[in-house]
């Protein structure tokens, strides 16, 4: 499988953030998407996962079976926490395992690689920033989706549940899967993704693909 993104464009308003980005990503490759507030980088993954449309260029993935919607391989993350507060950690994760198809690990194996196994009846609007944001990252073990769409992907994570991310991401690449995390900081997944092999990581800078004006400027971006 491979991801292949073409001449993307993507706005905001009537504010181009960024044009002609180009790029592609294979089995076991992670893409990290970095740049400044305002950049456009969830504008970007939201575009790669079928959720905005561009305003120019293509993003798809080449399978076996023909060119397809990322959509129907991915799994997106977002800085927002998909999960209803009522409803128990099992009962939530049930419904994206059962929403997305593919089991992949139990619901109980998930929560104890993500360490915290023993939750899955307490209440998910109980739970600290923490724990939640592990809850939604293990909703990315509970079914099977190749890519996985990574939007600031360990904002409310101590230093060790970022190590124990890392360490999913790592074992998820190992297997052939791909990944592209999008952050404004470094977050020190780099250096754990990059031991999974040495072109397992690429790089892209958004202010690379910053638009100019008539004048051959740079446009500014929303701070």
């Amino acid at each position: 499988m491979r991801l292949v993104a073409e001449n993307l464009s993507g706005e905001r308003g009537d504010n181009l953030l960024f044009n002609s980005l180009c790029a592609s990503l294979k089995d076991g490759q992670a893409l990290i998407i970095t740049g400044p507030n305002g950049a456009g980088k969830s504008t970007l993954l939201r575009i790669i996962a079928g959720l905005l449309p561009a305003s120019d260029g293509a993003v798809w993935l080449e399978t076996e079976d023909g060119q397809e919607p990322v959509m129907a391989h991915s799994h997106y993350l977002s800085t927002l926490n998909a999960m209803k507060p009522a409803l128990s950690v099992y009962e939530n994760l049930k419904f994206w395992q059962d929403f997305h198809g593919s089991p992949l690990h139990d619901i109980d194996e998930a929560l104890e690689i993500v360490g915290l196994y023993n939750i899955d009846h307490l209440p998910y609007g109980y739970l600290s920033t923490g724990q939640k944001r592990r809850v939604t990252i293990a909703t990315l073990l509970c079914s099977h989706r190749p890519l996985w769409l990574l939007d600031e992907p360990t904002s409310g994570l101590d230093t060790h549940a970022q190590a124990m991310f890392a360490g999913v991401m790592q074992e998820h690449l190992k297997k052939g899967g791909m990944i592209i995390a999008v952050t404004h900081i470094a977050l020190g997944l780099e250096r754990g993704l990059e031991q999974a092999g040495t072109d397992a990581v690429q790089y892209l800078r958004l202010e690379d693909y910053r638009p100019e004006d008539d004048n051959g400027e740079t446009q500014g971006w929303f701070s």
